[in-house]
């Protein structure tokens, strides 16, 4: 006894319609998957090749209870001028003191030691951010 087969005879009637759709999400599939992928690349180019002025807080001390001095490293292009803004928060996580510290100069790379006027005792030192004039 011979068993009836359910496949049609290749090449007899074409692709089936499940092959079509499966390509055409395959291309879809990857012309969206390159798109997201330069997206992404245009967004990383921009944060990490545009930014200018990039700096850390090395160490901070609450000289008093009006001050914390701070030592930041600063690192930009060499004719780049802009400033980071610093802010120190009490112990209770209330904000005491913020201020910008402006750079500018030739120099790539700036070590200084800054101070930063606080209304109360600050117990930390951190830097929100940078920006480029």
């Amino acid at each position: 006894m011979s068993t009836a087969s359910t496949r049609l005879p290749e090449g007899r009637y074409g692709r089936s319609s499940d092959e079509r759709t499966d390509r055409k999400l395959r291309i879809t599939g990857a012309v969206l998957g390159a798109c997201l992928l330069a997206l992404v690349g245009y967004f990383a180019y921009h944060y990490v090749g545009q930014n200018k002025i990039s700096a850390e807080v090395i160490t901070f001390k609450a000289t008093s209870d009006e001050a914390v001095r701070l030592h930041l490293e600063v690192r930009k292009d060499a004719g780049a001028s802009g400033y980071c803004t610093v802010r120190s928060q009490a112990a209770d996580g209330a904000e005491v003191g913020r201020a910008d510290f402006r750079f500018t100069g030739s120099d790539t790379r700036i070590d200084r030691t800054v101070t930063l006027r606080t209304t109360s005792r600050g117990t930390t030192a951190e830097l929100l951010g940078c920006h480029a004039d």
